[in-house]
């Protein structure tokens, strides 16, 4: 049994360099609305870090977007 509370946050990793937020975004919303998106940049460069975090309203959201997103190539 998993002690691991409910989440509406998705991490979202192995992300290409060259997708941006709206192509991500576009994806995401697939699955139902997205309520934030943040893709995480290096600090010193400014470069994309390959990873984000996207919030949905509700957590049945969250979980569809992980069954039904997760493997899926955007580009590369």
């Amino acid at each position: 049994m998993s002690s691991r509370q409910p989440c509406s946050t998705v991490f979202v990793g192995n992300i290409f360099y060259e997708v941006t937020e709206d192509m991500l975004k576009n994806v995401l919303s697939e699955v139902g609305p997205v309520k934030s998106l943040r893709l995480v940049f290096d600090r010193d460069t400014g470069k994309p870090k390959g990873f984000g975090f996207c919030e949905f309203y509700d957590v049945m959201t969250a979980e569809s977007a992980v069954r039904n997103i997760n493997g899926r190539e955007l580009s590369g």
